[in-house]
């Protein structure tokens, strides 16, 4: 069996690069960003006054001035013809020509077409301004390919004057819960069935970091079906999330049918508890290349597990997103691994002296028991046992 290092570098080995388009600015957010943006001018363009107040001449040596007009944001700058004389300013603002110092309109006082400066005011060149070029200079890198695209990136390639960028397009998923014990929530249920839950758990955590081509798909343990709906879902999908059919019962026939559809086998089973029989292929004929198989154990905490820790991260490296490190948190409890495997325990982070955050251990009973993860925030990786982790360890933290 693979290590999760191992089962890790193999997913972002084979991870098919989803294509990039031209996006809207509108459409760019949760996207990867696949082209470098540099600063089109400087930043900002002009200097800017920063208050709205009056802008005058700081080397004028005096305290009252002539207001010569009103300095709006978005209009010309104007240009002051005596040093005894003012601008009325507006937040945004260019600063008038001959102007260098703005004093905020609370720290002033008008009468008579004159504008007085308090007097416990200190005058000197640059007060309130935001001088042309402080932020970069035309030119500049501001966003490198790979950038997740959140709401300040977005602003930042907008500021740049470009109405779209090439991004990334989100992947079109299916999310498959198997096995004939599952009914659909409110639904009648039968003593001998359940709900089907994991497909909404995978859902959400899918939808909370911006993927929106999610279909959901639930199929009986049936091998004619199971081969036509996931033949069908191979053709209008990048990316199968499968939980459940991937152990070794009689009816665990999902890897059987992935591997007569096409699908070739990068790994099955990984050295860890929870999520040991989890399963992990790609397209390798015509008709299903650039396809992506995640076959998750059918277990709650498994299912959870393997996604955070193994579909996630394969996502973002399809989307050509910027590999980055794991969190690393410090246990607030010691832990005892008694398997010789790693293990993925759930925790809570708890706030600490001098602003530490700590992971509070919450084992659940088994890894069906997705109730016991209720108020955890995600799961830390403990090294195989038999071994004793101590409190204060730093160790790998994924959240759901």
């Amino acid at each position: 069996m693979l290590s999760p290092a191992q089962a890790a570098a193999a997913i972002a080995e084979h991870a098919t690069p989803l294509a990039a388009d031209s996006l809207p600015l509108t459409h760019l957010v949760g996207t990867v960003l696949r082209e470098a943006i540099v600063a089109s001018r400087d930043q900002p363009p002009f200097d800017r006054v920063t208050m709205d107040g009056i802008a005058f001449a700081s080397s004028a040596g005096q305290r009252t001035f002539r207001i010569a007009g009103t300095q709006a944001a978005g209009a010309p700058r104007m240009v002051l013809a005596s040093t005894d004389a003012c601008f009325e300013v507006m937040t945004g603002a260019a600063v008038p020509t001959g102007c260098d110092c703005v004093v905020p309109v609370e720290r002033i006082s008008i009468a008579d077409g004159a504008a007085t400066v308090h007097d416990d005011v200190p005058l000197a060149a640059g007060m309130n301004i935001h001088p042309r070029g402080f932020d970069c200079r035309a030119g500049e890198p501001l966003l490198e390919p790979g950038t997740r695209l959140g709401p300040p990136e977005v602003a930042v390639i907008a500021a740049s004057g470009l109405s779209h960028a090439q991004a990334s397009r989100s992947p079109r998923i299916a999310v498959i819960s198997t096995g004939d014990e599952l009914v659909e929530p409110g639904e009648p249920v039968r003593e001998w069935q359940i709900y089907r839950s994991n497909a909404y758990g995978v859902l959400a955590s899918l939808q909370r970091r911006g993927y929106t081509h999610v279909a959901l798909d639930h199929l009986p343990d049936d091998l004619d079906i199971l081969r036509e709906r996931l033949a069908r879902h191979l053709e209008t999908h990048d990316v199968l999330i499968l939980s459940g059919g991937v152990s070794m019962g009689k009816f665990d026939f999902i890897p059987q049918v992935l591997t007569e559809l096409g699908i070739a086998a990068v790994f099955h089973k990984i050295a860890q508890r929870p999520g040991k029989p989890m399963w992990f292929g790609v397209g390798r004929t015509p008709a299903t290349e650039g396809r992506t198989i995640y076959a998750l154990p059918g277990n709650p905490v498994s299912t959870l597990v393997c996604l955070g820790r193994y579909v996630l991260p394969g996502l973002a490296a399809a989307m050509g997103a910027s590999q980055n490190a794991p969190e690393h948190i410090a246990l607030a409890e010691p832990v005892d691994v008694k398997v010789a495997l790693t293990l993925f325990m759930p925790v809570q982070c708890l706030s600490a002296a001098a602003g530490q955050v700590l992971a509070r251990p919450r084992p659940t009973k088994g890894s069906g028991d997705f109730t016991s993860l209720i108020g955890t925030d995600g799961f830390v990786e403990l090294p195989p046992g038999p071994t004793v982790v101590p409190a204060g360890m730093i160790v790998p933290f994924y959240r759901w």
